[in-house]
Protein backbone atom coordinates (compact mmCIF):
# COMPACT_ATOMS: atom_id res chain seq x y z
CA UNK A 1 0.00 0.00 0.00
CA UNK A 2 1.77 3.64 -0.96
CA UNK A 3 0.88 6.77 0.61
CA UNK A 4 -0.22 8.98 -2.08
CA UNK A 5 -0.79 12.58 -1.54
CA UNK A 6 -3.65 14.84 -3.89
CA UNK A 7 -3.65 18.38 -4.24
CA UNK A 8 -6.36 19.95 -6.05
CA UNK A 9 -8.24 23.17 -5.22
CA UNK A 10 -11.51 21.64 -6.45
CA UNK A 11 -13.23 19.35 -3.59
CA UNK A 12 -14.88 17.27 -6.42
CA UNK A 13 -11.62 16.42 -8.33
CA UNK A 14 -10.29 15.73 -4.73
CA UNK A 15 -12.96 13.80 -3.29
CA UNK A 16 -12.68 11.45 -6.44
CA UNK A 17 -9.22 10.71 -7.20
CA UNK A 18 -9.50 9.98 -2.93
CA UNK A 19 -12.25 7.47 -3.80
CA UNK A 20 -10.65 5.59 -6.67
CA UNK A 21 -7.07 5.24 -5.06
CA UNK A 22 -8.49 4.36 -1.77
CA UNK A 23 -10.61 1.35 -3.88
CA UNK A 24 -6.98 0.62 -5.02
CA UNK A 25 -5.73 0.02 -1.76
CA UNK A 26 -3.51 2.87 -1.33
CA UNK A 27 -3.30 5.41 1.83
CA UNK A 28 -4.76 8.84 0.19
CA UNK A 29 -4.50 12.27 2.20
CA UNK A 30 -5.82 15.06 0.50
CA UNK A 31 -5.03 18.85 0.45
CA UNK A 32 -6.51 22.16 -1.10
CA UNK A 33 -3.97 24.58 -1.61
CA UNK A 34 -0.03 24.76 -1.71
CA UNK A 35 -0.36 25.83 2.09
CA UNK A 36 -1.80 22.43 3.04
CA UNK A 37 0.24 20.57 0.34
CA UNK A 38 2.99 21.66 2.01
CA UNK A 39 2.33 20.96 5.82
CA UNK A 40 0.78 17.34 4.40
CA UNK A 41 4.00 16.34 2.74
CA UNK A 42 6.15 17.01 5.43
CA UNK A 43 4.16 15.43 7.79
CA UNK A 44 2.76 12.58 6.11
CA UNK A 45 6.14 11.53 3.85
CA UNK A 46 3.97 10.68 0.51
CA UNK A 47 5.17 7.96 -1.51
CA UNK A 48 3.97 10.03 -4.61
CA UNK A 49 2.27 13.54 -5.16
CA UNK A 50 -0.63 14.20 -7.87
CA UNK A 51 -0.12 17.74 -7.84
CA UNK A 52 -2.81 20.29 -9.76
CA UNK A 53 -1.20 22.95 -11.74
CA UNK A 54 -4.02 25.89 -10.90
CA UNK A 55 -4.33 26.83 -7.36
CA UNK A 56 -5.25 29.99 -5.57
CA UNK A 57 -2.26 30.82 -2.88
CA UNK A 58 1.02 29.16 -4.85
CA UNK A 59 0.55 27.42 -8.57
CA UNK A 60 1.74 23.62 -8.61
CA UNK A 61 4.78 24.66 -10.73
CA UNK A 62 5.58 26.83 -8.40
CA UNK A 63 5.14 24.39 -5.79
CA UNK A 64 7.17 22.03 -7.22
CA UNK A 65 10.14 24.05 -7.82
CA UNK A 66 10.27 24.82 -4.42
CA UNK A 67 10.49 21.33 -3.59
CA UNK A 68 12.80 20.79 -5.96
CA UNK A 69 15.43 23.30 -5.26
CA UNK A 70 14.77 22.55 -1.43
CA UNK A 71 16.05 19.15 -1.58
CA UNK A 72 12.24 17.72 -0.54
CA UNK A 73 11.46 16.23 -4.22
CA UNK A 74 12.27 13.21 -2.52
CA UNK A 75 8.84 10.97 -4.57
CA UNK A 76 7.71 11.08 -7.53
CA UNK A 77 5.52 14.02 -8.36
CA UNK A 78 2.05 13.59 -11.21
CA UNK A 79 1.21 17.14 -12.32
CA UNK A 80 -2.96 17.65 -13.29
CA UNK A 81 -4.05 20.30 -15.18
CA UNK A 82 -7.54 21.11 -17.47
CA UNK A 83 -5.49 24.15 -19.05
CA UNK A 84 -2.40 22.66 -19.86
CA UNK A 85 -0.23 23.47 -22.46
CA UNK A 86 2.95 21.46 -23.90
CA UNK A 87 5.11 24.52 -22.67
CA UNK A 88 4.37 23.92 -19.47
CA UNK A 89 4.52 19.90 -19.18
CA UNK A 90 7.96 20.54 -20.57
CA UNK A 91 8.86 23.20 -17.75
CA UNK A 92 7.45 20.51 -14.85
CA UNK A 93 9.64 17.80 -16.62
CA UNK A 94 12.97 19.67 -16.52
CA UNK A 95 12.00 20.91 -12.54
CA UNK A 96 11.54 17.18 -11.92
CA UNK A 97 7.80 16.09 -12.44
CA UNK A 98 7.62 12.48 -13.19
CA UNK A 99 4.34 13.06 -15.79
CA UNK A 100 1.27 15.13 -16.76
CA UNK A 101 -2.26 14.37 -16.73
CA UNK A 102 -5.11 16.90 -18.77
CA UNK A 103 -8.22 17.03 -16.71
CA UNK A 104 -11.02 14.98 -16.86
CA UNK A 105 -8.34 12.54 -16.54
CA UNK A 106 -9.76 9.11 -17.02
CA UNK A 107 -9.57 6.00 -15.06
CA UNK A 108 -7.18 3.87 -16.74
CA UNK A 109 -5.10 6.70 -17.61
CA UNK A 110 -4.87 7.23 -13.97
CA UNK A 111 -4.26 4.42 -12.76
CA UNK A 112 -1.21 3.88 -15.24
CA UNK A 113 0.01 6.96 -14.46
CA UNK A 114 0.36 6.33 -10.49
CA UNK A 115 1.72 2.43 -10.85
CA UNK A 116 4.24 3.67 -13.76
CA UNK A 117 4.95 6.90 -10.72
CA UNK A 118 5.46 3.76 -7.62
CA UNK A 119 7.29 1.69 -9.97
CA UNK A 120 9.91 4.46 -10.63
CA UNK A 121 9.90 6.50 -8.28
CA UNK A 122 11.94 4.92 -5.75
CA UNK A 123 12.24 7.56 -3.02
CA UNK A 124 15.37 9.79 -4.81
CA UNK A 125 18.28 10.24 -2.54
CA UNK A 126 18.47 14.55 -2.17
CA UNK A 127 21.30 16.43 -4.07
CA UNK A 128 23.33 18.48 -1.72
CA UNK A 129 22.08 21.39 -0.36
CA UNK A 130 22.51 24.59 -2.98
CA UNK A 131 22.06 28.21 -3.39
CA UNK A 132 18.66 27.45 -5.15
CA UNK A 133 17.10 26.74 -2.14
CA UNK A 134 17.40 30.18 -0.62
CA UNK A 135 14.80 32.56 -2.71
CA UNK A 136 13.94 35.16 -0.29
CA UNK A 137 17.68 35.80 0.92
CA UNK A 138 19.14 38.45 -1.17
CA UNK A 139 22.84 37.85 -0.38
CA UNK A 140 22.43 34.62 -1.35
CA UNK A 141 20.44 35.01 -4.20
CA UNK A 142 22.97 37.56 -5.87
CA UNK A 143 25.94 35.06 -5.11
CA UNK A 144 23.66 32.33 -6.95
CA UNK A 145 23.15 34.80 -10.15
CA UNK A 146 27.02 35.62 -10.08
CA UNK A 147 27.80 32.03 -9.76
CA UNK A 148 25.69 31.12 -12.59
CA UNK A 149 26.73 34.30 -15.08
CA UNK A 150 30.39 32.98 -14.38
CA UNK A 151 29.57 28.76 -15.58
CA UNK A 152 27.78 30.23 -18.74
CA UNK A 153 31.19 31.51 -19.63
CA UNK A 154 34.01 29.30 -17.69
CA UNK A 155 33.98 25.69 -16.47
CA UNK A 156 36.68 26.23 -14.01
CA UNK A 157 36.46 28.25 -10.94
CA UNK A 158 38.20 29.51 -7.95
CA UNK A 159 36.51 30.62 -5.22
CA UNK A 160 38.41 32.24 -1.91
CA UNK A 161 36.81 31.78 1.10
CA UNK A 162 37.51 32.86 4.54
CA UNK A 163 38.22 29.20 6.81
CA UNK A 164 34.71 27.85 7.49
CA UNK A 165 32.49 29.57 4.08
CA UNK A 166 30.06 28.34 2.24
CA UNK A 167 32.50 26.67 -0.80
CA UNK A 168 30.08 23.23 -0.84
CA UNK A 169 27.13 25.06 -0.84
CA UNK A 170 28.20 27.11 -3.58
CA UNK A 171 29.63 24.43 -5.73
CA UNK A 172 26.72 22.66 -5.02
CA UNK A 173 24.45 25.60 -7.28
CA UNK A 174 26.30 24.54 -9.86
CA UNK A 175 25.45 21.29 -9.97
CA UNK A 176 23.11 19.94 -12.79
CA UNK A 177 20.83 17.25 -10.50
CA UNK A 178 21.11 14.24 -11.63
CA UNK A 179 24.92 14.79 -12.51
CA UNK A 180 28.45 13.22 -10.52
CA UNK A 181 29.97 14.91 -7.90
CA UNK A 182 33.52 14.41 -7.37
CA UNK A 183 35.21 15.09 -4.63
CA UNK A 184 38.80 15.30 -6.11
CA UNK A 185 40.04 15.55 -1.86
CA UNK A 186 38.96 12.01 -1.53
CA UNK A 187 40.95 10.37 -4.29
CA UNK A 188 44.05 8.22 -3.32
CA UNK A 189 44.67 6.31 -6.94
CA UNK A 190 45.77 8.23 -10.26
CA UNK A 191 42.85 9.71 -11.92
CA UNK A 192 41.75 8.04 -15.23
CA UNK A 193 40.19 8.48 -18.33
CA UNK A 194 37.32 6.15 -17.87
CA UNK A 195 36.54 7.95 -14.45
CA UNK A 196 36.25 11.34 -16.12
CA UNK A 197 34.12 9.43 -18.67
CA UNK A 198 31.96 7.78 -15.89
CA UNK A 199 31.66 11.16 -14.37
CA UNK A 200 30.91 13.11 -17.55
CA UNK A 201 28.54 16.46 -17.13
CA UNK A 202 29.66 16.57 -13.49
CA UNK A 203 31.55 18.63 -10.92
CA UNK A 204 34.77 18.06 -10.07
CA UNK A 205 35.15 19.28 -6.52
CA UNK A 206 37.86 20.38 -4.27
CA UNK A 207 37.04 22.44 -1.10
CA UNK A 208 40.71 23.50 0.09
CA UNK A 209 43.69 23.15 -2.43
CA UNK A 210 45.89 23.30 0.04
CA UNK A 211 45.06 20.58 1.81
CA UNK A 212 45.91 18.18 -1.56
CA UNK A 213 48.11 15.49 -1.86
CA UNK A 214 51.05 15.73 -4.56
CA UNK A 215 48.50 13.11 -6.32
CA UNK A 216 45.80 14.70 -5.85
CA UNK A 217 46.63 17.61 -7.33
CA UNK A 218 48.09 16.25 -10.34
CA UNK A 219 44.42 14.45 -10.18
CA UNK A 220 43.30 18.47 -10.54
CA UNK A 221 45.94 19.09 -12.90
CA UNK A 222 44.90 15.83 -15.32
CA UNK A 223 41.01 16.73 -14.77
CA UNK A 224 41.58 20.56 -15.73
CA UNK A 225 43.10 19.48 -19.44
CA UNK A 226 40.07 17.65 -20.04
CA UNK A 227 37.06 19.89 -18.75
CA UNK A 228 35.26 20.69 -22.22
CA UNK A 229 36.14 17.00 -23.08
CA UNK A 230 33.81 15.68 -20.52
CA UNK A 231 31.80 18.15 -19.94
CA UNK A 232 32.95 18.98 -16.54
CA UNK A 233 32.83 21.81 -14.16
CA UNK A 234 35.94 22.13 -12.09
CA UNK A 235 35.18 24.28 -8.43
CA UNK A 236 38.15 24.53 -6.18
CA UNK A 237 38.46 26.68 -3.33
CA UNK A 238 41.36 27.86 -1.30
CA UNK A 239 41.45 30.68 1.63
CA UNK A 240 45.81 30.58 1.26
CA UNK A 241 47.62 33.03 -0.88
CA UNK A 242 49.91 32.15 -3.84
CA UNK A 243 52.95 32.12 -1.26
CA UNK A 244 51.36 29.70 1.25
CA UNK A 245 50.34 27.48 -1.59
CA UNK A 246 53.60 27.17 -3.29
CA UNK A 247 55.12 25.85 0.88
CA UNK A 248 52.15 22.97 -0.41
CA UNK A 249 53.69 21.69 -3.62
CA UNK A 250 51.87 24.19 -6.14
CA UNK A 251 53.58 25.02 -8.84
CA UNK A 252 53.07 28.84 -10.18
CA UNK A 253 52.37 28.15 -13.37
CA UNK A 254 49.54 26.09 -11.82
CA UNK A 255 48.15 28.36 -9.48
CA UNK A 256 48.11 31.10 -12.22
CA UNK A 257 45.28 28.96 -14.70
CA UNK A 258 43.25 27.90 -11.23
CA UNK A 259 43.42 31.58 -10.63
CA UNK A 260 41.92 32.61 -14.17
CA UNK A 261 38.39 32.86 -12.97
CA UNK A 262 37.41 33.52 -9.31
CA UNK A 263 34.91 34.50 -7.10
CA UNK A 264 35.07 36.02 -3.25
CA UNK A 265 32.67 34.11 -0.91
CA UNK A 266 31.41 35.41 2.03
CA UNK A 267 31.29 33.96 5.56
CA UNK A 268 28.79 32.84 7.95
CA UNK A 269 30.11 35.83 10.24
CA UNK A 270 28.05 38.25 7.04
CA UNK A 271 25.07 36.25 6.79
CA UNK A 272 24.08 36.43 9.97
CA UNK A 273 20.50 36.93 8.87
CA UNK A 274 20.81 33.58 6.60
CA UNK A 275 21.58 31.11 9.59
CA UNK A 276 18.16 30.77 10.65
CA UNK A 277 17.26 29.30 7.09
CA UNK A 278 20.43 27.18 6.34
CA UNK A 279 20.08 25.50 9.23
CA UNK A 280 16.65 25.11 8.64
CA UNK A 281 17.61 23.33 5.18
CA UNK A 282 20.33 21.42 6.20
CA UNK A 283 17.52 19.37 8.52
CA UNK A 284 15.41 18.85 5.93
CA UNK A 285 17.97 17.52 3.99
CA UNK A 286 19.26 15.21 6.56
CA UNK A 287 15.53 13.88 7.27
CA UNK A 288 14.84 13.89 3.39
CA UNK A 289 18.08 11.43 2.83
CA UNK A 290 16.98 9.54 5.78
CA UNK A 291 19.70 10.34 7.85
CA UNK A 292 17.75 11.73 10.68
CA UNK A 293 14.10 10.84 12.17
CA UNK A 294 11.63 13.62 11.57
CA UNK A 295 12.94 16.76 13.57
CA UNK A 296 11.97 20.79 12.59
CA UNK A 297 13.40 23.71 14.63
CA UNK A 298 11.57 25.89 17.06
CA UNK A 299 11.61 29.80 16.47
CA UNK A 300 13.55 30.21 19.56
CA UNK A 301 15.96 27.68 18.44
CA UNK A 302 16.90 29.15 15.08
CA UNK A 303 17.48 32.63 16.87
CA UNK A 304 19.86 30.87 19.24
CA UNK A 305 21.98 29.03 16.25
CA UNK A 306 21.73 32.67 14.61
CA UNK A 307 23.64 34.08 18.26
CA UNK A 308 26.05 31.57 17.74
CA UNK A 309 29.30 32.39 16.83
CA UNK A 310 30.54 29.58 14.56
CA UNK A 311 34.44 29.76 14.55
CA UNK A 312 34.19 26.69 12.65
CA UNK A 313 31.75 28.24 9.39
CA UNK A 314 29.71 26.39 7.41
CA UNK A 315 31.84 22.66 8.43
CA UNK A 316 30.52 23.08 12.10
CA UNK A 317 27.17 24.00 11.68
CA UNK A 318 26.91 20.95 9.39
CA UNK A 319 27.90 18.81 11.89
CA UNK A 320 25.94 20.92 14.75
CA UNK A 321 22.42 20.32 12.89
CA UNK A 322 23.27 16.74 12.01
CA UNK A 323 24.22 16.05 16.19
CA UNK A 324 21.08 18.13 16.97
CA UNK A 325 18.72 16.00 14.95
CA UNK A 326 20.15 12.72 15.95
CA UNK A 327 20.13 13.79 19.99
CA UNK A 328 17.17 15.37 20.17
CA UNK A 329 14.60 14.03 22.61
CA UNK A 330 11.35 15.40 20.76
CA UNK A 331 10.72 16.33 17.41
CA UNK A 332 10.64 20.01 18.02
CA UNK A 333 14.39 21.26 18.79
CA UNK A 334 13.77 24.10 21.11
CA UNK A 335 16.59 26.33 22.41
CA UNK A 336 17.20 24.27 25.75
CA UNK A 337 18.05 21.46 23.27
CA UNK A 338 20.52 23.28 22.01
CA UNK A 339 21.92 24.16 24.74
CA UNK A 340 22.29 20.89 26.24
CA UNK A 341 23.39 19.18 23.33
CA UNK A 342 25.67 21.67 21.75
CA UNK A 343 26.61 24.65 23.98
CA UNK A 344 25.83 23.25 28.04
CA UNK A 345 28.98 25.09 29.30
CA UNK A 346 27.54 28.61 27.77
CA UNK A 347 26.01 30.92 29.90
CA UNK A 348 21.80 31.24 30.20
CA UNK A 349 20.43 34.02 27.97
CA UNK A 350 19.34 35.04 31.30
CA UNK A 351 22.10 36.23 32.31
CA UNK A 352 22.16 39.15 30.22
CA UNK A 353 19.12 40.04 30.60
CA UNK A 354 17.26 43.45 33.09
CA UNK A 355 15.90 42.68 36.16
CA UNK A 356 12.26 41.47 35.49
CA UNK A 357 12.91 40.52 31.53
CA UNK A 358 12.44 36.66 31.75
CA UNK A 359 14.75 34.17 29.95
CA UNK A 360 12.91 33.38 26.92
CA UNK A 361 12.67 36.75 25.91
CA UNK A 362 15.81 36.26 23.63
CA UNK A 363 13.73 33.81 21.06
CA UNK A 364 11.15 35.75 21.07
CA UNK A 365 10.04 37.71 17.58
CA UNK A 366 11.82 41.00 17.49
CA UNK A 367 8.32 43.05 17.68
CA UNK A 368 7.14 40.71 20.74
CA UNK A 369 10.67 41.22 22.77
CA UNK A 370 10.52 45.24 22.10
CA UNK A 371 7.20 45.34 23.48
CA UNK A 372 7.73 42.93 26.43
CA UNK A 373 11.27 45.66 27.03
CA UNK A 374 9.09 48.37 27.10
CA UNK A 375 6.62 47.52 29.76
CA UNK A 376 9.45 46.16 31.86
CA UNK A 377 11.49 49.30 31.24
CA UNK A 378 8.53 51.51 32.03
CA UNK A 379 7.55 49.11 34.86
CA UNK A 380 10.78 49.78 36.65
CA UNK A 381 10.83 53.33 35.98
CA UNK A 382 7.29 54.03 37.20
CA UNK A 383 8.22 52.25 40.68
CA UNK A 384 11.82 54.00 41.01
CA UNK A 385 9.83 57.22 40.43
CA UNK A 386 6.94 56.10 42.83
CA UNK A 387 4.39 56.78 39.90
CA UNK A 388 5.33 60.58 39.33
CA UNK A 389 4.82 61.05 35.45
CA UNK A 390 6.65 64.29 35.09
CA UNK A 391 9.47 62.33 36.52
CA UNK A 392 9.22 59.59 34.19
CA UNK A 393 8.69 61.95 31.10
CA UNK A 394 11.87 63.87 32.06
CA UNK A 395 13.78 60.45 32.23
CA UNK A 396 12.08 58.39 29.43
CA UNK A 397 12.76 61.79 27.37
CA UNK A 398 9.21 61.56 26.11
CA UNK A 399 6.40 64.14 25.65
CA UNK A 400 3.39 63.30 27.80
CA UNK A 401 0.86 63.01 25.81
CA UNK A 402 2.80 60.64 23.77
CA UNK A 403 3.84 58.37 27.27
CA UNK A 404 0.06 58.26 28.24
CA UNK A 405 -0.09 56.65 25.06
CA UNK A 406 2.28 54.50 25.45
CA UNK A 407 1.76 53.50 28.78
CA UNK A 408 -1.88 52.85 27.26
CA UNK A 409 -0.48 50.85 24.30
CA UNK A 410 1.40 48.85 26.87
CA UNK A 411 -1.51 48.27 29.54
CA UNK A 412 0.38 50.48 31.90
CA UNK A 413 -1.44 52.72 34.13
CA UNK A 414 0.28 55.64 35.10
CA UNK A 415 0.63 56.84 38.55
CA UNK A 416 0.47 59.97 40.50
CA UNK A 417 0.30 63.43 38.40
CA UNK A 418 2.69 66.49 38.95
CA UNK A 419 3.92 66.83 42.72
Amino acid sequence: MAQILVVDDEIGIRELLSEILTDEGHDVRVAESATAARRARDEGRPDLVLLDIWMPDTDGITLLKEWATGGQLSMPVIMMSGHGTIDTAVEATKIGALDFLEKPIGMQKLLAAVSHGLTRGQRRAPVGLSLAAFIRSAPLKDLKRRLEQIAVKSRLLLLRSAPGGIVELAARTLQVPGKPWLDLSTSAEPLSMEALEAASGGVLYCEELARLTRLQQKNLLFALDRLDKFELRLIAATDQDAANLATHGWEEAALRRLSEVWLALPGLAELKDEIPDIASHLLIELVEAGQAPLRRFSTGALNTLRQQAWPGGYAEMKSAIRSLALAALDEEIDSDEIRSVLFPEAAPSAAIMLPGMPAEAMELPLREARELFERTYFEHHLRADGGNMTRLAERTGLERTHLYRKLKDLGLRGGKGEE
